[in-house]
């Protein structure tokens, strides 16, 4: 009996174990969209707990801001309408222009969803447990191709929407314009999102180990063609600015944009099919816009069927080279150049320092974005302003520094506000140095002021030197570039203490969240205020000089506008002082209290 009960056991233990078999796509799919409308329902409902003022505060700031640029393309629009004469011309400049504004934006799309999608793939920390889990690794790539796209399209959406809106109301569109508005652009969304996602997986898979090379040459090949198709609209330019011929030898050359394999021709040829009535052909290229976002969608599925599982293995299975144990140059350089600081301050910039630059997510679209900002503000003189209006001067170099300080903004939400944040997985480490929470603080700022002021200041030193502006011109925009590179590193470094997302481990969601949406409404309308008190009595100080004849008494006007120029600068000073000082005395108040 028991040799027949040992053969028994010994033949149980022989068969192989039963394996529950997957669940179906449909199952997985539904457990997926489960829990994330858990995750969604619990965050919504703190916010609704414990934050209804500033949910509130974001919404209307977020609505001034949309009312504000619906104001603006409206008046655009109407002053195309009346300056054009013929139909014909106008509809072409609109299709030009819509389709280089789509187009500039498709580019931008592919490269900030495969950054983002690098991040969320190969760098999240709930993907080894997702992968681990018995499901698909396309279904693990598809949630979060779908964070991608709502963290990297939102912006783009916030600022094309007011653009065509306008366009639809000053020429009275039929409804079904606004109908197929919103499925155009979420479809267009979900191209270049693909085109990101397959170029993503396909480089990692690849090339593990030389990522960084495969960023330069992708920056250099953006920054090539940049340069082609700069030289290519602005050769010949100088003769004949802003004459009939000048414009129509402008559109030609951005004939380009109007290919008809580019997805950007057909969102802008849809949109305006659907304005001037022709609704078979906007439901045309509504359709064929559908039909490739689900194409695009499905190609990168299919990818990360075959490369995702394969390519996290050799990310992350590779061989690290052994690093140099002395500091590198830039760490030397920083050190010497912060001599003043207290070495407890100058050791976390250092250590900020670092963490920025070995994290290509963070760096490389702020690289990009500068990089075609010094490409613009090099070709700037080619155009000549001062030969025809000396005025445009003024006008053209207070709008470059609009456009750095914009920039900026984006750097100080997306990077400097998600840092207290993240120090929160590792502050068990600093709290135990010697370290006051304070000194944290003022680092994180010093840091952002510094990494800030050194390129803004020197893209408008370029841009001034490109225009030939006056030196006080040019001593008026540097000081503007000072205020707001301390008024804005203020607001993302005070508010990031203030409002910490202390579970949220990717920068990208903690700049797409409430906060940062916050600081990037916050920021928009402290630039505009700024550079608004500086530009407008600096505009009419130098444009009256050579109009002073006209007046009656010129040297009681002249004496009117040098005080008012100097209220403005002074007002400049003192909302930088206070946009500052005010989010860092929050900041600071609730850092110390703050339990990690």
């Amino acid at each position: 009996m028991i040799h027949d009960d040992l053969e028994v056991r010994i033949s149980l233990a022989a068969r192989p174990p039963k394996v529950r078999p997957l669940l179906s796509g449909p199952e997985e799919a539904y457990a997926f969209w489960r829990m994330r409308r858990r995750m969604l329902r619990t965050v919504l409902g703190q916010m609704l707990r414990e934050g209804r003022l500033r949910l509130t505060m974001v919404f209307f700031l977020s609505l001034l801001l949309w009312l504000g640029l619906f104001w603006l393309f409206h008046d655009a629009f109407v002053f195309l309408d009346t300056a054009i004469p013929t139909p014909q011309l106008y509809d072409r400049t609109v299709q030009t222009v819509f389709g280089l504004f789509f187009g500039t934006l498709m580019v931008m799309l592919v490269f900030s969803s495969a950054i983002l999608l690098y991040s969320s793939l190969f760098r999240g920390h709930d993907v080894p447990l997702l992968l681990t889990m018995p499901a698909r690794a396309e279904r693990v790539f598809l949630t979060k191709f779908q964070e991608a796209i709502v963290m990297s399209s939102w912006a783009f959406l916030l600022l094309g929407s007011p653009m065509l809106l306008s366009y639809g109301v000053v020429h009275r569109a039929p409804w079904y314009f606004y109908a197929v508005l919103a499925p155009l652009l979420v479809a267009f969304t979900y191209v270049p999102a693909g085109i990101g996602a397959v170029a993503c997986l396909g480089i990692v898979h690849r090339v593990p180990g030389g990522r960084w090379w495969v960023l330069v040459m992708a920056g250099l090949a953006v920054l090539v063609g940049a340069v082609v198709l700069a030289r290519s609209l602005l050769a010949g330019a100088e003769d004949n600015l802003l004459t009939v011929g000048w414009f129509q030898e402008m559109l030609n050359r951005l004939e380009i944009t109007e290919h008809r394999l580019l997805p950007s021709w057909w969102l802008s040829t849809g949109v305006l099919q659907a304005a001037r009535g022709q609704w078979r052909d906007a439901v045309m290229f509504l359709a064929l816009m559908i039909s490739n976002a689900l194409f695009f969608r499905q190609l990168a599925i299919w990818t990360a069927a075959r490369l995702y599982r394969a390519a996290y293995s050799r990310l992350h299975g590779r061989r690290v080279a052994k690093r140099r144990t002395r500091a590198a140059w830039i760490d030397r350089a920083t050190l010497a150049a912060t001599r003043l600081f207290p070495v407890q301050v100058r050791l976390l910039i250092v250590k900020d320092l670092r963490l920025f630059r070995r994290d290509p997510v963070q760096w490389s679209q702020f690289l990009i974005f500068a990089s075609l900002l010094a490409l613009y503000f090099l070709n700037i003189r080619r155009f000549s302003y001062d030969i025809y209006y000396v005025g445009w001067v003024n006008a053209v170099s207070f709008l470059n520094v609009s456009v750095v300080g914009l920039l900026l903004s984006t750097f100080t939400t997306r990077f400097v506000f998600p840092m207290i944040s993240l120090e929160g997985r590792r502050f068990w480490f600093l709290g135990l140095l010697p370290v006051h929470r304070d000194t944290i603080l003022w680092s994180k700022f010093l840091f952002a002021v510094g990494c800030s002021i050194i390129p803004s200041s020197l893209l408008i030193l370029l841009s001034d030197a490109m225009l030939r502006v006056q030196p006080v011109v040019a001593a008026s925009h540097q000081l503007t570039c000072l205020v707001l590179c301390f008024g804005l590193s203020g607001l993302a470094v005070g508010l990031g203490a203030k409002m910490p997302s202390l579970r949220e481990e990717s920068p990208s969601r903690i700049a797409a969240g409430f906060g940062g949406t916050l600081v990037l409404v916050l920021s928009t309308l402290y630039i505009v205020v700024v550079v608004l008190l500086t530009a407008v009595p600096c505009h009419f100080y130098f444009g009256a000089q050579g109009a002073a004849r006209y007046f009656d008494n010129p040297g009681r006007f002249h004496l009117f506008l040098e005080r008012w120029l100097l209220i403005g600068t002074l007002g400049s000073l003192v909302l930088g002082s206070l946009t500052t000082a005010a989010p860092m005395y929050l900041g600071f108040r609730a850092f110390r209290r703050i339990e990690f």
